[in-house]
Formats: structure tokens, sequence, C-alpha cells
């Protein structure tokens, strides 16, 4: 499971809590309170990654929260997707490359690796072993 290490901050004059991540500075969410900004957050970070998808750059894993900080848990179709784009990274292959290997359209290609799109995990799993990768899934107690 992907787990991202949240900073929460009150803002003064509104009241609202601003939520924000070390490992992806760039995305940034709000909400009324600490609940809902970590509500809010598990979309800042998948529109985040949409920027690494479009950019063919490797999504960062995210690193170890300090003691009490909260954390945004990623749905497993999302933490799939992150795997899939890193993985087509480290191997040098583009979106046609696996088109080919899976034999689908590139544009079926294009919402496996959407975080827009809902991809059933068992077509993740597929391109993933095509990568020699195996998803694995953790079960944690919820806060």
């Amino acid at each position: 499971m992907l787990c991202y290490p949240a900073t929460l901050e009150r803002d003064n004059e509104s009241g609202a809590v601003l939520a924000g991540f070390v490992d992806i500075p760039f995305a940034h969410t709000v909400g009324d309170d600490e609940a809902e900004a970590l509500l809010n957050a598990v979309d800042a970070l998948t529109t985040a990654f949409a920027v690494f998808v479009e950019r063919r750059e490797r999504i960062p894993e995210p690193s170890a929260p300090a003691e009490h900080q909260p954390v945004v848990v990623l749905p497993v179709v999302v933490a799939g997707k992150v795997a899939l784009h890193n993985a087509l990274i480290a191997a040098g292959m583009g979106k046609a490359d696996l088109a080919r290997k899976l034999n689908i359209t590139p544009t079926l290609v294009d919402h496996l690796l959407s975080f827009r799109h809902h991809s059933r995990i068992e077509q993740i799993e597929t391109a993933l072993a095509l990568l020699d990768r195996r998803l694995a899934i953790q079960v944690i107690e919820a806060a």
C-alpha cells in the first residue's frame, strides 16, 4: 500500500486545515477540519500523479512518516497504477510497447494509467506481470 505522510496546518484567518505532502510538494488541498483535509488529500495526490504520468516522470515513493504524523492511504487501484507507471519507466517502455505486449489498444493502456478511470485490479496485475512485477497489498489497522 502507498501511504503518503501529510502535513496539516490550520489557517488562522479562515480556520480551514491545509494539507500538503513532503514527497509531492506541489500537491495541496484544504478541508474544514483535519478529517476532511485528509479525505480531500487522496484527490490531491491522484491529480498530482497525473502530472507525473503526463511528463513521463517517476512518481516518488512515500517517505516514512514521523511519529504521530497523519498519512493518506491510497486506494489499491491507485497504488497499482502508480506501480505500473513506475515499472514502465524503469523498463524504458512506452504505452505503445505495453499495448503490444497486452494485445490491447493504446487507448486501453491510457485507461490503465489514468487515475480518473476505474480500471479493474486484475488488468493492472496482468500488466505488472508482463513487467516482472507483482502487486501485493497490506492490511493495516484503521486509525
